[in-house]
Order: C-alpha cells, then sequence, then structure tokens
C-alpha cells in the first residue's frame, strides 16, 4: 500500500463523477477494448494504478481522461490519439503527456506527425488551423492545474472554476475533493448541510471553516450529484 501512497485513488463511478465523463468511456480508455472485428484493442496508457487495484485509477489518469474526452468530442479517431499519446511520450519524457503543459504548445507538431503518418483527412483542421487545436486544448483544461516547477508534472488540481476552496491533491485523502485548509472531505460537509436543514454557517461553525469554503464544497457535490444522475 504503501507505494500508493501520493498518486491518488479513484474507482471508475468515482471519476466519471468528478470529471463528467460516462464510466463506459473511461473504462474503454484505461482497461482496453474491442475493436468492430473483435481485435482486443490495448488501453490508451498504462495507468499508475490499473493493474494493482481492479477498477480504479490515479490522479494522473484523472486528469488524462478530460483531455482524451476534448479529443473525442471533436471526433479524432481513438487511433489517432493512440498514436499521439506515443509520441508525446516519447517528445515529453513523461508517461502522461496530453496532461503535461508543454502539450498546450507542442501537441498541434506532435499531430501533424500523426497526420502524416496516418493519412487521416480527420486531422486536418486539427493539425493546419491553430485556432481549433487552442478551442480543443482550451485553457480550463488547464485552468485549476498546479504544476511543479518545471511545467511537467500535475501536482494537484483545483476543479472549482475561479476559486482554490476545494483541491483534489494525490499527497492528502488519497486525492479525494477535500477543503483546501484544514483537508475536511467535500462529501462531508455536503451531507453536514443537508442534514443541518442547509444552513450554511451551522456547518462552517461546525467543522471551523469559512462559509465560502461550505459554498464551494456543496457547489461541487451538486455538480457531482447532477453527474450521477445523468450516468447513473
Amino acid at each position: 500500500m504503501s507505494s500508493l501512497i501520493g498518486v491518488g485513488l479513484y474507482s471508475i463511478p468515482e471519476a466519471s463523477a468528478i470529471t463528467g465523463i460516462p464510466t463506459r468511456k473511461i473504462r474503454r480508455w484505461l482497461f482496453g477494448y474491442e475493436s468492430g472485428n473483435k481485435v482486443k484493442q490495448p488501453p490508451l496508457w498504462h495507468s499508475d494504478v490499473a493493474t494493482t487495484l481492479e477498477e480504479t485509477i490515479s490522479f494522473q489518469d484523472l486528469l488524462e481522461i478530460r483531455f482524451v474526452h476534448a479529443f473525442r468530442d471533436y471526433g479524432v479517431p481513438l487511433p489517432a490519439i493512440r498514436v499521439a499519446a506515443e509520441h508525446a511520450r516519447e517528445f515529453f519524457h513523461q508517461p502522461y503527456p496530453f496532461t503535461c503543459k508543454r502539450f498546450q504548445t507542442d501537441g498541434q507538431s506532435i499531430f501533424a506527425t500523426v497526420e502524416e503518418e496516418t493519412g487521416d483527412e480527420g486531422l486536418v483542421d486539427l493539425v493546419k488551423k491553430q485556432n481549433v487545436f487552442k478551442k480543443i486544448i482550451k485553457p480550463s483544461l488547464y485552468s485549476g492545474i498546479e504544476y511543479d516547477q518545471g511545467d511537467n508534472n500535475a501536482l494537484r488540481w483545483f476543479p472549482v472554476k475561479n476559486s482554490r476552496k476545494v483541491v483534489l491533491d494525490p499527497n492528502r485523502s488519497f486525492g479525494k475533493p477535500i477543503v483546501t485548509d484544514n483537508g475536511i472531505r467535500t462529501e462531508t460537509l455536503y451531507q453536514s448541510w443537508l442534514a443541518e436543514e442547509q444552513d450554511h454557517k451551522m456547518v462552517a461553525a461546525l467543522y471551523d471553516v469559512d462559509v465560502a469554503a461550505v459554498n464551494s464544497a456543496i457547489l461541487f457535490e451538486q455538480r457531482i450529484a447532477t453527474v450521477n444522475e445523468v450516468h447513473p
């Protein structure tokens, strides 16, 4: 278990709720899938923990799937994403290349190589039109992610827009969503808020946190509840 400290641990349903990405897609990308001709396709990358803990992914996996989801929404086929990931891993020397901040500037040239190798006409806009690439790799994908000094490794993620009250930090509470200042789980505050008849000030007093932190935790957990309703 000591080898899992600092990597963050999330079940597939947890990852789905946090990111808003359906569980079936996450499983395809992380555990492989059968293509139309029944050929088993390998995972897009090798997870930190998926081979050790069944149906569990790491903090880095959690961030990486957000980028894959953005490419798939644009229509980039999985084989092209797979080749791009391989090239990016070699280029950046990082196991999770899309999350690496350098991908924001160098990713377009990587997909240019993929287009040349695969002849996939569907990548033309992505490669030729810089504004299209920037639209997909939009600032919101990187917003809230705090990197190390080299800008290569993601250290933590603040998922609530324009707020640092809630954080996912693999070195704290196994990466579960917590209040940044004192480490209380957002789920704990949310459940207490429901139990206390939605009294924000009462919850803040009970857990010795400011009301703004309680509000951020509630907003985050309500978003998760909404995702669970859409993807039960």
